[in-house]
């Protein structure tokens, strides 16, 4: 998957929780040139079952992030299938059997890519969507003297109880395929896949997405229509193993975890000090806008800038919603002026 990348030997790498992981490789993709002064940089993390790729429809010629004037780095999350993860693993980490990585294990990495690597000292912005805005969260709590700013959209801080419980839920769908065998599996568990897509698609969009029929824009003519193209989707796309291992980073995902904040979240969103504006969905129905307003409560230069939208938590997926992608492009200007 994704030959269009360059990769960063990191060596075993020790993880959070003790264990390593051995060999570990970050893929990322840079765009645009760093100004001799190094201010311009602009790190855009990749979400859940995105890539590089995928990121490339959030900046362009004339938009806020333009690889005209900002240098921007794209690293890939460890399980997507480009970074380290189960699919691309040697013995004994593979499938299965590759440890639990969490968002300070990956922001560590990516640290090490951006100042050891690319020499980069300061981060004009760390912006992204879902579990790439987490990383933006993770950025700024973990290293607060580096990054200047920081636009997560429809992603929070710590992974609430019900984020976690939606996640068992699809999780639970697609190991109750009977290939699946513990993550042991000798062809893909494509029942499994397909249910994890159908349960997927009831919460990555709205109530009022379904009742207005809005999945005729997206090319639809019916639920079941759409339902079946994300089961293509999963099935041609991804690893089952990859889909979990990310699974469990979100799950995972808490600022405060590791030894700078000892799982104190007010004191890690406290020490925050890059300006922030935090852009969820009103009608994202697993990261709700009343998750954000508590965090703001605790940053010292956080905004709070809800946007309401039928589409939910695919507001942000670029070429859904327009009016977003206005707001989301002026929010950026903002904190790059």
């Amino acid at each position: 998957m994704n030959s269009n990348h360059e990769t960063l030997a990191l060596g075993d790498v020790t993880l959070l929780s003790g264990e390593v992981l051995h060999d570990a490789r970050l893929a990322y993709k840079t765009y645009g040139t760093m100004t001799a002064a190094r201010d311009n940089v602009v790190v855009l993390p990749t979400f859940y079952t995105g890539t590089h790729e995928r990121n490339e429809g959030f900046f362009g010629p004339g938009r806020a992030i333009d690889p005209a004037r900002h240098f921007i780095v794209c690293p890939n999350l460890f399980g997507n299938g480009v970074s380290s993860s189960p699919s691309n693993m040697a013995v004994p980490q593979d499938g299965p059997r590759f440890p639990l990585v969490q968002l300070w294990d990956n922001i560590a990495c990516q640290h090490r890519l951006l100042h050891d690597h690319l020499g980069v000292e300061r981060i004009a912005l760390v912006a992204g969507w879902s579990m790439a805005g987490c990383q933006a969260y993770q950025w700024a709590a973990q290293y607060p003297d580096m990054v200047q700013a920081i636009l997560p959209f429809c992603a929070s801080a710590k992974t609430s109880p019900h984020n976690i419980v939606f996640l068992e839920g699809v999780k639970a769908a697609l190991c109750a395929d009977g290939t699946w065998d513990g993550g042991n599996y000798t062809t893909p568990p494509v029942a499994g896949l397909k249910a994890f897509a159908r349960v997927y698609a009831g919460w990555a969009f709205s109530q009022t997405f379904y009742r207005d029929g809005l999945y005729r824009e997206l090319g639809f003519e019916t639920p079941e229509a759409l339902l079946q193209d994300w089961e293509a989707d999963h099935v041609s796309g991804w690893d089952a193993n990859d889909l979990l291992a990310k699974l469990a980073t979100w799950q995972a995902g808490d600022i405060s975890a590791g030894p700078l904040y000892d799982g104190n979240i007010k004191k890690a969103l406290g020490a925050i000090k890059a300006r922030a504006i935090l852009m969820p969905c009103t009608q994202d129905l697993y990261f709700p806008p009343e998750d954000n307003a508590i965090e703001a409560q605790y940053m010292p230069n956080a905004e709070l800038r809800p946007y309401d939208s039928p589409w939910g938590h695919c507001a942000a997926n670029p070429g859904n919603d327009a009016g977003f992608t206005a707001a989301l492009d002026a929010s950026i200007k903002e904190l790059l002026a």
